[in-house]
């Protein structure tokens, strides 16, 4: 979701390195704009100031320019510490001394597409502080061929014969379509279906292959936490499509402008869309005819509140199947 904003950057003129954690460091890898992509060696969610100080301090006077995508205090913290000149951010948590250049930070109900909110940071930021009129642009990656090659051969795969499905979200449960709609969707595919996912998604991968086998088909193979991002991104591309929740696969499908069903629930369409000409977004909140209205939708809870979860569970496995007969693949 931050690549047009490093694509705007780069049109601006701009010589660009992304620092990032390991977990999705692999991502701006496949970014076309990023010059060089720098690692950082900090856990997540830990503050670990001493070793901030320490990778600062390397990069000091490197660089001349910083913006900062998470809206966190530690993430303002590397470039403040690094003395980098100008340092590009929203406000919010006590981030007033580390951002020099700051955007006020909507609500979540009033932010809009995610790209646009960061792509604001590459305008004029006192003339267009966050609203931006024209339509969110496209996020692109770019796979290395002979490593998509490659990667099929590892794992015995042959582009375009299998549909690929993410069925995690990291953020929680009320983000998730149930297992048990992805073992009817799966018996209904003519193809050999590929789960990917985090090590974290291993245990519900196994759930959907026993319960694929219990209504009598063998056409799944959970790959969740077998591979790495790279790996799995590669699996994507070579895939007929992707089904998912609102998730970052989603996102990296979208991006490969793979086409892809994507599921939402908790969270809105309107604000993390899948922006691809190839996605097919399901939101029971859109669905006019759907009885009762959704009126809790989004929610944006990690657990339904109301632990009913009607916005994923009445979304059926025949719809889903419908979307991916329409695939330019499967025509």
């Amino acid at each position: 979701m931050s690549q047009p904003l490093l694509a705007a950057l780069k049109h601006q003129g701009h010589e660009i390195t992304v620092a990032a954690l390991p977990w999705v460091a692999p991502v701006y890898e496949a970014m076309q704009e990023c010059q060089s992509v720098r690692v950082l060696p900090f856990s997540r969610g830990r503050l670990e100031l001493q070793k901030r100080r320490d990778w600062a301090k390397n990069i000091k006077g490197q660089f001349d320019q910083a913006y900062v995508c998470p809206n966190t205090f530690k993430s303002a913290l590397l470039p403040f510490l690094a003395k980098i000149p100008l340092r590009v951010g929203y406000s919010g948590e006590m981030r007033w001394g580390l951002l020099n250049r700051r955007l006020p930070n909507p609500s979540k109900e009033a932010r809009g597409s995610m790209v646009m909110f960061y792509l604001a940071m590459a305008q004029d930021l006192l003339a267009q502080p966050c609203g931006i009129a024209h339509e969110a642009p496209q996020p692109r990656l770019k796979m290395n061929a002979e490593l998509c090659e490659d990667t099929l051969e590892v794992f015995g795969l042959t582009a375009k014969t299998y549909v690929a499905m993410a069925p995690g979200a990291e953020y929680g449960d009320a983000k998730r379509w149930p297992k048990e709609k992805f073992c009817e969707l799966i018996a209904s595919i003519d193809q050999p279906v590929v789960l990917l996912g985090s090590p974290t998604d291993r245990v519900l991968g196994d759930e959907i292959v026993q319960g694929v086998a219990a209504l009598g088909f063998s056409n799944v193979r959970n790959l969740s936490g077998q591979t790495d991002l790279i790996q799995a991104m590669a699996l994507i591309q070579g895939a007929s499509g992707l089904v998912s929740n609102d998730s970052g696969l989603m996102h990296v499908a979208a991006a490969l402008d793979v086409p892809q069903v994507a599921l939402f629930g908790s969270s809105s369409p309107e604000h993390t869309p899948a922006l691809s000409k190839q996605a097919q977004m399901v939101w029971l909140k859109w669905d006019l005819d759907h009885q009762p209205p959704l009126d809790c939708a989004p929610c944006y809870e990690r657990v339904c509140p109301l632990q009913h979860k009607r916005c994923l569970s009445d979304i059926s496995a025949q719809r889903v199947l419908h979307l991916i007969e329409r695939w330019p693949t499967r025509r």
